[in-house]
């Protein structure tokens, strides 16, 4: 959804007693950052977010608003519905932490909750469970299967990096610039969502061709002549396309409604069966 919200069209918010502004220092941007990782700590099908993302944003508004009466109104719409991305949820918290310091109005503030968190949600699901996640894993995964402690470390290492530095990073720097982040999300979303995407599908098809390991160990015998049905025919028509296939069969149930683990179940079934019939 986008919001037609422009810088000039915030106002002062009517509703609340005390219209001083207020200024949050790095101290207070950190707390709200370290708190929201506990943004999905609550979480329901009512509200989905709401209540991580009022305790992460407590520390700024117990600031902000000094009247008991100002603290509980912006609490109070602060509890509505709320979910996006939870790494980049920071970003949001920075913008509406400066437009609370600056005491603008209630429905501003809430039209820019709604205008960011879908964006939000879509680039973080590219650019952490399809690009970053594949990438960090792969490397640890490739180290633990040759023996090497450092697999786990390597991963949990780059991974949270990256985490903790757009985490906390996000907060600032949307705290800085306001509502004026808006403008540059939505000309930058498509970019870097497409961007993500691709490099994403990339290392998924790479790890594919890695990772999934099915081969057929069947001879065809026609007089004297016997070919093997994997080198030479299906390695001839396209190598890796039998760990290709099960990989878009996989991909077909699950869009299909199945559960993650039945299809574990079916992945183990087929594979001790086919090594039993020899196929394998």
């Amino acid at each position: 959804m986008e919001s037609n919200v422009n810088k000039e069209e915030l106002v002062v918010n009517p509703e609340y007693e005390d219209q001083t502004p207020v200024k949050l220092d790095k101290k207070d941007l950190n707390k709200m950052a370290w708190r929201s990782l506990l943004l999905q700590a609550s979480f329901n099908y009512e509200r989905m977010q709401a209540g991580g993302w009022l305790y992460s944003m407590a520390p700024a508004l117990e600031k902000i608003h000094k009247k008991k009466e100002d603290l509980s109104k912006s609490m109070k719409m602060h509890l509505e519905f709320f979910n996006t991305h939870p790494f980049l949820v920071t970003f949001v918290m920075g913008i509406v932490a400066a437009m609370e310091g600056n005491k603008n109005d209630t429905e501003t503030i809430r039209g820019i909750k709604v205008a960011t968190m879908g964006p939000l949600g879509g680039i973080g699901d590219a650019l952490f469970w399809l690009t970053l996640l594949p990438i960090s894993a792969g490397i640890g995964a490739s180290l633990a299967i040759d023996g090497s402690v450092a697999g786990p470390i390597i991963f949990l290492i780059m991974f949270n990096i990256v985490h903790f530095g757009l985490r906390f990073g996000l907060m600032h720097y949307g705290y800085r610039t306001g509502v004026n982040s808006i403008g540059i999300l939505k000309e930058s979303t498509k970019l870097v969502s497409r961007a993500a995407s691709i490099l994403g599908l990339t290392v998924v098809g790479a790890l594919i061709a890695s990772y999934i390991n099915l081969s057929l160990d069947v001879v065809i015998k026609a007089g004297e002549a016997e070919v093997n049905l994997q080198e030479g025919v299906l390695d001839q028509i396209m190598p890796k396309m039998l760990p290709l296939g099960y990989a878009f069969l996989m991909y077909y149930l699950l869009k299909k409604g199945w559960s993650p683990l039945a299809l574990i179940g079916i992945t183990v079934v087929f594979g001790v069966a086919g090594q039993y019939l020899g196929l394998f």
